[in-house]
């Protein structure tokens, strides 16, 4: 695994021993990533957090998982705060930033944020989400998580249940899918399909999804993988109320599902896993977000040229 200096734009970026590598090295960060262990191989480093769109998992745990290794943050949580207000172009502040920074991460609503980014800094940059496009570091954390359940992700029986138009996390975990051979399901309403590109780029690598009912998912999943219906997307608010609340997991529900299955979800959730789940073997997905440390810490430390 050679990342040093590299961006991380899309999972698509990353080959399976890529992956598998960073995964291997986010198991060792566990100890780190729980402040069990000091390290510090990131000291003198500058992260510069730009979130232009809410969050709380991902700019967090970037934060804690820099601060971790010892690198510093700055950090930036609107474009209010920044010249942007002033009209100043993305490009432009993209380019002061990677001049203070070793590292940018941004979230951003518009899709190919990152991307375009990427070619006006000389420092690697991180898409921490850009509109409903996609998420590569929330894949590599759902992707450890699954691992840490299952032991191994080769042909597992995955289901990708709600907004699978807009949401940017199945997106890029689908795509991640495909390096592992994994049965796709996918449940979500009519309106929200998974875009035809990503439904194609599956069945070309071997994947090749069913829709299903969320009742026969269930009954075969090994993971269920559930995803809010993402109301700030809508441009018609009447059109989100049609589907909101459209799916929901709760008990009785999971009577049906396998012992082993694990429910996960990249949170924030509104009302689509009932809270009588957490209490449940199923539910993983509060240690799915606790994930976003050690793997961002690995994420960093191999951009970044931290030693193990």
């Amino acid at each position: 695994m050679d990342l040093y200096q590299k961006d991380v734009v899309s999972i698509m970026d990353f080959s399976k021993d890529d992956i598998e590598g960073i995964l291997d090295m986010a198991e060792e960060m566990v100890p780190y990533a729980k402040g069990e262990k000091i390290k510090r191989s990131l000291d003198g480093k500058i992260l510069g957090n730009l979130f232009f769109e809410p969050s709380t998992r991902t700019k967090l745990s970037f934060e804690s998982a820099a601060y971790r290794l010892g690198c510093d943050v700055i950090d930036v949580s609107e474009m209010s705060m920044t010249s942007m207000a002033k009209g100043e172009t993305l490009a432009d502040t993209i380019k002061i930033v990677d001049a203070y920074c070793d590292v940018t991460v941004l979230r951003h609503p518009y899709e190919g944020a990152s991307k375009m980014a990427a070619k006006f800094s000389d420092h690697p940059v991180i898409n921490a989400g850009d509109g409903a496009g996609s998420h590569p570091t929330q894949t590599l954390l759902d992707l450890f998580t699954m691992r840490q359940a299952k032991g191994s992700l080769d042909g597992l029986n995955i289901a990708l249940v709600g907004d699978l138009k807009y949401g940017r996390t199945v997106h890029s975990l689908a795509q991640g899918l495909t390096k592992y051979g994994m049965k796709i399901s996918l449940v979500s309403p009519e309106t929200l399909k998974m875009p035809d590109e990503i439904v194609q780029h599956l069945t070309e690598n071997g994947c090749s999804p069913r829709i299903r009912t969320l009742e026969d998912a269930v009954a075969e999943a090994d993971v269920l993988y559930v995803t809010r219906i993402q109301r700030e997307r809508f441009p018609d608010p009447s059109e989100y109320q049609k589907v909101a609340g459209v799916y929901r997991i709760d008990n009785a529900l999971l009577q049906n599902a396998k012992d082993d299955l694990i429910v996960m979800h990249p949170l924030p959730r509104v009302n689509e896993i009932a809270p009588e789940v957490d209490k449940t073997h199923h539910a993983k997905y509060f240690q799915q977000a606790a994930n976003g440390v050690p793997v961002r810490m690995a994420i960093l430390n191999a951009i970044l040229g931290g030693e193990m």
